[in-house]
């Protein structure tokens, strides 16, 4: 039988509730009653249309530096999602994903690993530190949204806009992505590439196949473009980013019809960034390539997210130090995958990193994570607090 610890009992609590974007389902509620007798001020920030309502926690508990200035301690803050992503044909899973259930040492269920984990043993440490350092000099706060794996216009971005027009500051954050890959603490993300998204129209002259000399085949007419555009080395990374990649996911031409030249083609493609590059230089350079290829075209731009960078420092070093004592492994610093909300929180807070447990089944059929990883992962959230509590009381 699997011990039940306060943090695998709270995780399956989470897990149970079935907190499909933007549905909360009742974790921060759950979250909030666990924080407030801590101290902890729990404020609700609704946000988006009524029929995709999102619904954000943000809960601090504020002490003072211990000095006679009064001045405010250093604020840490653990961000995440309380939504899952869909479960997919229920009839594949081999257990209900919100029916939390245990297989060969595995905790099954949406969410385990991404990241109800996380945000369980979030909480259990925030309440075995507070408890042994009640005087603490740090404070410390969550920022939990749920609209992280849906568009994430109405989540964190929110919160962080309110809090920066309030001027609140936040030192330190540790978001509780699924980081690792083999072991709980195996892999941390200092940083993340930033991601621009394009929509590119070349346009033509529509025609008969047979009379191309009355025609303007767009397609041919970008191709050379983009055998170019491909070719281009846009930057050459640095020493925690690999260079910039620029991809071609979708293109689309023609009436579907196999004897007419089209009028049109549309190309999407999307750059993954890093902070050797700026959005305004990718776009400045991918459309000279188009005007010198005489193209007459259309270009729209989104930019999802720019790249952050946390450099070795006080939230790293302490974030290093809490996995060595707990695992004994040697953690590696990695700015690779996707995105996150970390891009948000990282323009409000100097040092954001993301840590969390392993990500091999995240989004899967059958998602699971091992119980053996949920408590080395709490005493790691504990350690990093104790670290930084160590640094800053004289």
């Amino acid at each position: 039988m699997t011990p039940m610890t306060r943090t695998l009992d709270l995780t399956e609590q989470l897990i149970s509730r079935p907190s499909l974007t933007p549905d909360d389902a009742g974790c921060q509620d759950l979250i909030a009653a666990r924080l407030a007798p801590l101290g902890f001020v729990c404020e609700t920030i609704t946000s988006g249309p009524a029929h995709f309502q999102v619904r954000n926690l943000w809960a601090k508990r504020l002490t003072t530096r211990p000095s006679k200035t009064s001045e405010p301690a250093p604020l840490i803050v653990f961000a995440g999602h309380t939504d899952v992503v869909p479960t997919g044909p229920l009839d594949q899973w081999q257990s209900p994903p919100f029916t939390p259930t245990h297989r060969d040492g595995k905790l099954y269920g949406r969410g385990a690993s991404d990241m109800k984990a996380s945000l369980a043993a979030f909480v259990v440490a925030a309440e075995e530190f507070v408890t042994a350092q009640p005087d603490t000099a740090l404070s410390i706060g969550f920022l939990l949204t749920s609209d992280e794996e849906g568009p994430s216009t109405d989540g964190t971005v929110i919160v962080c806009q309110a809090l920066q027009a309030r001027g609140e500051r936040l030192d330190y954050c540790i978001v509780g992505e699924p980081t690792s890959v083999e072991h709980t603490g195996d892999m941390i993300k200092n940083g993340r590439r930033g991601t621009m998204s394009g929509k590119l129209t070349v346009k033509g002259v529509q025609g008969h196949i047979a009379y191309p000399h009355l025609a303007k085949n767009p397609i041919h007419l970008v191709a050379p473009a983009l055998a170019e555009l491909v070719g281009i080395e846009w930057d050459q990374g640095n020493a925690f980013f690999p260079p910039t990649s620029w991809q071609i996911s979708n293109i689309h031409g023609g009436t579907g019809a196999s004897n007419v030249i089209p009028g049109d083609v549309v190309i999407d493609f999307n750059f993954r960034f890093c902070t050797e590059s700026t959005p305004e230089g990718l776009q400045t350079r991918l459309k000279n390539v188009l005007n010198q290829h005489g193209l007459d075209f259309e270009l729209t731009w989104v930019i999802g997210g720019l790249p952050f960078l946390t450099t070795p420092g006080t939230l790293v070093e302490a974030v290093v130090d809490a996995i060595k004592l707990e695992t004994g492994i040697d953690t590696q610093l990695s700015t690779t995958g996707g995105t996150s909300d970390g891009r948000f929180i990282a323009k409000i807070c100097p040092q954001v990193i993301e840590l969390g447990p392993p990500n091999a089944s995240i989004h899967k059929i059958d998602e699971y994570l091992h119980v053996a990883d949920i408590e080395p992962l709490k005493n790691i959230y504990r350690r990093v607090l104790e670290n930084l509590n160590t640094r800053l009381t004289p």
